[in-house]
């Protein structure tokens, strides 16, 4: 019981601690751009009819895209230790080849690059 207070004390003691310090540090003159309810590269402020370009929504898409294929791999390592290791590895290498074949195809076309 001794070590579940202590363990309980010392949280209590330093989440306080630590709240404290934020306040104590915190700017408290924020920024306009922290402010700025948009982070999406353009003006909010400005007209709604310019155009934005459609690149920024391609690169976001990609980026999920290649992480929702790692988050896959992530088993792997666990996947290796069963006893037929062979088709788990043959088939993660399989995925890793599309990504590198995918990966190329849109650096070919273009479609990592910000400006034209």
């Amino acid at each position: 019981m001794n070590m579940i207070t202590f363990m309980i004390t010392t949280s209590l003691i330093l989440s306080i601690a630590l709240t404290t310090l934020n306040f104590w540090i915190a700017q408290m003159n924020p920024d306009s751009e922290k402010l700025s309810p948009y982070e999406c590269g353009f003006d909010p402020l400005g007209s709604a009819r310019l155009p934005f370009s459609i690149r920024f929504f391609m690169v976001a898409i990609l980026f999920l895209l290649f992480d929702l294929e790692i988050a896959l791999l992530l088993p792997l390592p666990w996947a290796t230790q069963l006893q037929d290791p062979t088709t788990t590895l043959t088939w993660a290498s399989i995925l890793i080849l599309l990504l590198t074949v995918g990966l190329v195809y849109e650096w070919t076309q273009g479609g990592l690059e910000w400006a034209e």
